[in-house]
C-alpha cells in the first residue's frame, strides 16, 4: 500500500511521528494483534523515508511488537488496549485541557456540544 505523500512537522523527529502512524494504525486496527507489520524496507517505502528511520521506528515500539523467526515483526496480543489506554491518558492530560479552555473562550455550552456528538 503505497501512501500519499506524507508531510512531516520538521520540529519533531520524522521517526518520532513515524511510530505515531504505527500507533494509530495499531489502534484502528490496520494492524491487528498478531499480525505481520511491513519490512523495514516496505514501511521505508510506504512513507517515503529512509529505511533507518523506519527501523528506528520500529525499535522504540519493541514492546508492543515480536520478531518471529523467519516470519517478521508482529503486533503483540493485547497492545492495541494497552496503547488504547496509553493514548486516553495523554489526551485527557495534553489535549483535553486546550480543548475544555477553547470551549471556555468562546463561552460555548458543553451540553449543546454535546447534543451534536454522533450516537457513540
Amino acid at each position: 500500500m503505497t501512501e500519499s505523500v506524507q508531510t512531516w512537522d520538521q520540529d519533531r523527529p520524522i521517526y518520532r511521528q513515524l511510530m505515531e502512524q504505527i500507533v494509530s494504525r495499531i489502534l484502528d486496527n490496520t494492524y491487528r494483534e498478531g499480525e505481520i507489520l511491513p519490512s523495514v524496507r516496505q514501511l521505508a517505502s510506504d512513507f517515503v523515508v529512509n529505511p533507518l528511520t523506519a527501523a528506528r521506528a520500529y525499535r522504540e515500539l519493541d514492546e508492543y511488537t515480536e520478531t518471529r523467526r523467519g516470519i517478521g515483526l508482529v503486533v503483540k496480543e493485547g497492545v492495541r488496549d494497552l496503547l488504547l489506554k496509553r493514548e486516553q491518558r495523554r489526551f485527557l492530560r495534553e489535549e483535553w485541557p486546550v480543548i475544555r479552555e477553547r470551549i471556555k473562550a468562546l463561552d460555548l455550552d458543553p451540553a449543546e456540544l454535546l447534543k451534536t456528538l454522533p450516537r457513540l
